[in-house]
């Protein structure tokens, strides 16, 4: 069970996904959840990866030196490829606060140094799949025949589902990824074991063997709202420093001269 923490008098955490299982997770680098204020998080770089960031309560701004300014209302997503290297804030407006998941998603060595780019992936914009008492809105791959037109350049499914009380669904999987659920709200059972899970909770997809589809099940106890996320992993090596993942500590280092030097404004 994910346990909140408080980071500052306007900032509290909750590592859903902690850093440094790189094999275990892979392709994710992490997952955090944040409930914060205006002022918690400054101006700051990335390198060697991509923040997928989903607004659950709130009003997120969003600033950075590539593609200037915009804002995330609640259930929106932003897809932000580093690449090479960027520099943003995201910010709650002033006296407001904001609830948030944010997810690092590792690049391939050949996409560590491609060109920054931005999906803001509108909640209302997105393509949703309805079946009898569920709803699964895509914001990247597919479920069943709907299919995102999100780019990936690691191949993603991230799916938010909801599923009314009694009723149950099914999620297709290509066999190679690795995944896990986040539960947002409500209680259900998981998958063929019938696993439990309630808000707060983390349950990861079993890997399977030799298979190219795989599917999950999910039963809903109480009203439930999901979020899937799956992916192939880049089975690569791993090393990070705060804000910049590479596969070497020599890019290591080579990121943070390129920041010192005012190269990530290039």
């Amino acid at each position: 069970m994910v346990q909140p923490t408080k980071h500052s008098p306007g900032h509290t955490v909750a590592l859903v996904l902690e850093p440094g299982h790189w094999e275990e997770f892979d392709p994710f680098l992490l997952l955090a959840e944040d409930w914060f204020e205006h002022g918690t998080f400054d101006v700051h770089p990335h390198r060697g990866i991509e923040t997928v960031t989903y607004v659950i309560e709130g009003r997120l701004l969003h600033y950075d030196n590539k593609a200037g300014a915009g804002e995330l209302m609640p259930g929106d997503v932003q897809w932000m490829t580093a690449g090479r290297g960027v520099i943003h804030k995201e910010d709650p407006d002033a006296g407001d606060t904001v609830h948030s998941l944010q997810l690092w998603l590792n690049l391939t060595s050949d996409k560590k140094m491609t060109q920054p780019r931005y999906q803001n992936l509108r909640s209302h914009d997105m393509p949703v799949r309805q079946e009898e008492g569920a709803s699964i809105r895509v914001f990247s791959g597919s479920s069943g025949a709907v299919r995102s037109q999100t780019e990936n350049h690691v191949p993603v499914t991230m799916v938010e589902i909801v599923v009314e009380p009694g009723y149950r669904i099914t999620q297709e999987l290509p066999g190679d990824f690795n995944g896990f659920l986040y539960v947002l709200e409500g209680k259900g059972t998981f998958g063929g074991n019938l696993a439990q899970g309630v808000q707060g909770q983390v349950l990861w997809l079993d890997r399977p063997d030799n298979s190219s589809r795989s599917e999950v099940a999910i039963h809903a106890t109480d009203k439930l709202r999901v979020l899937l996320y799956a992916g192939k992993p880049v089975r690569e090596p791993v090393v990070a420093y705060g804000p910049f993942v590479m596969n070497s500590k020599e890019e290591i280092r080579q990121a943070i001269n390129d920041y010192q030097s005012g190269k990530f404004d290039a």
